[in-house]
Formats: structure tokens, C-alpha cells, sequence
């Protein structure tokens, strides 16, 4: 006998929490807001992240900087391709969520796709860029000279509102198969996906605090993120309807000369890992 479903059942509701030093933290201020879709059901209650919250995780991003960054390029490119799989593993789920979150079935079937090709498209860049990149420079003396790129280190991203999942993919993954650490501000729009995003993260290879997910609004935590004088560069998905946020971010890094990047779309291509690359340039005497 089968049992049915009890319609006046109320459901539990997941709390979407933060993704900070590889652990599902609470936001510390003990804030959240209801999700809702467009006929007004509450899809899932989402952290509300604050200013604590990430400098929190720029603290376990310096922290994990170091040892990421001596990592083979080889291990890197392995580690990427690895999440790739671990996404295409809970695609449905993912789908799923994008559909809950308003994207029609067909073009959230096609985001995670294209999200899971981006992936593999930089992992295979991993031990590819620094050759394209690299160069043996002529000079006017007996020195062999070249130069190299090297990661910069802590890089804030915030990511697109929208496309949410593709366009945090993208944003990230430059960073990271360039050896730098991150802590990102995901969709507030579409936060879903982003945050389900760390449960593919913390089940693959990558070590805690590589990548830090914080959700949240953009109006409260952009000067903090911009403006914290141990985060090295900062990455600025600018958004139509908030033109000004460049401004703010340009001010705010000035304070220690931080790289700021600002992306008017999210088109995958190797020039973006070296947008949060410096170039090392090694002098070695030749000859007798």
C-alpha cells in the first residue's frame, strides 16, 4: 500500500550558507534573505555574507596562496579538469536549480554545459600559458635574460549577476589555473547555483581556501572587498545597471595599488589568466 503525500505538509527549507577555507560556514552575522521565484514560492533561505565574513575569507584565501601557487602547472590543470567532472556528475541538479531560479529549461541546460567546457577549456591552458607567455629577451650584454609570469595572489572577484553559474565558472577559473587564491561574491539574483557551486568544489581536489564563496549584496560588500589591504587584485563583472560600481572599485584599490580588472563580458580566452599574472624577468650571466 503506498503512502501518499501529505499536501499540508510544511517543508524544510535549505539554508544556502557560505563556502570559506573549504567549510560551509553560516554568515557570522546571523543574516539571511528568502529566495523567491517568480510566482512567489520561497525556493531556499541564502546567506546574507558580511564585511567579516570576507575578510574571513581573504584571511584563509593568503593563507592557502602559498602552497597553491608552488603547485605544478600539470597538478593544477588536473585539478580543474577534475571539478569539471564533479560538475557534469550533478548537472540535473544544476539544471534543476537554474530552471527554479527563472532560466527556461533550455538555456539552463546549456549553461551548465558551457559551464563545464569552460573548465576543461582552462584546465588544458594550465601548462600551455606560461610557454605562450613567457620569452627570452635580447640584450646588449653577456646575460641570458627572461621573463616569465607568476601569479599576483589574493583576487576578489565579483561575479555576473547573470548568467549566475556560467558567469561565476568563468570568472573563476582564470584566476585559479594561474595559481592565484579567490574569494567571490556570487549572484544575489541567481545565489543558488553559486553556493551549490562549493559543494563541487569541496568534493573534487581543491585544497581548502583556493576559492571562497560568498553570497551576499554587492552595494554592502564591494568597498570592503576593493578597499582590504591584503587582496592583490580585484575582479569587477560590471553590470549595465550599475555603472558606477567601477568607479567605486577604481577608488577603493588605489589605497595599495591594487590590479583592478573590469569585464564587460565573460568570453573565455587565455589572455584573461594573465590579467592576474606579473611578469618575473631573471637576469644570468653566459660566458667565461
Amino acid at each position: 500500500m503506498s503512502r501518499q503525500e501529505n499536501s499540508d505538509r510544511l517543508g524544510v527549507l535549505k539554508t544556502y550558507k557560505l563556502y570559506i577555507d573549504g567549510k560551509f560556514p553560516r554568515t557570522e552575522s546571523g543574516r539571511y534573505f528568502k529566495l523567491k521565484a517568480a510566482d512567489g514560492k520561497i525556493l531556499a533561505n541564502v546567506c546574507q555574507g558580511s564585511r567579516k565574513d570576507v575578510r574571513d575569507a581573504v584571511t584563509a584565501a593568503r593563507t592557502a596562496f602559498a602552497k597553491w601557487s608552488r603547485q605544478t602547472a600539470y597538478l593544477r590543470g588536473q585539478i580543474l579538469y577534475r571539478v569539471a567532472e564533479m560538475l557534469e556528475g550533478r548537472r540535473l541538479q544544476f539544471t534543476e536549480e537554474l530552471v527554479e531560479q527563472g532560466v527556461t529549461r533550455d538555456k539552463a541546460i546549456a549553461e551548465v554545459s558551457e559551464s563545464i567546457d569552460t573548465l576543461v577549456y582552462y584546465a588544458g591552458w594550465s601548462d600551455k600559458y606560461p610557454q605562450i607567455f613567457s620569452a627570452v629577451n635580447p640584450v646588449a650584454s653577456s646575460h641570458f635574460n627572461f621573463s616569465m609570469p607568476e601569479p599576483t595572489g589574493v583576487v576578489c572577484v565579483l561575479a555576473p549577476e547573470l548568467p549566475s553559474l556560467l558567469g561565476l565558472v568563468r570568472a573563476i577559473a582564470p584566476v585559479i589555473i594561474g595559481g592565484n587564491t579567490a574569494v567571490v561574491l556570487v549572484s544575489s539574483k541567481q545565489p543558488l547555483s553559486g553556493i551549490t557551486f562549493g559543494e563541487v568544489l569541496h568534493t573534487s581536489d581543491l585544497p581548502s581556501g583556493v576559492v571562497n564563496l560568498v553570497s551576499g549584496f554587492r552595494d554592502e560588500l564591494i568597498k570592503t572587498m576593493a578597499s582590504h589591504m591584503d587582496v592583490n587584485a580585484i575582479l569587477l563583472c560590471a553590470e549595465k545597471d550599475r555603472v558606477g560600481d567601477s568607479v567605486v572599485v577604481q577608488e577603493q584599490a588605489i589605497e595599495n595599488l591594487k590590479r583592478v580588472s573590469v569585464w564587460k563580458d565573460i568570453e573565455a580566452n587565455p589572455y584573461r589568466i594573465m590579467e592576474f599574472q606579473e611578469i618575473k624577468t631573471t637576469w644570468h650571466p653566459v660566458g667565461a
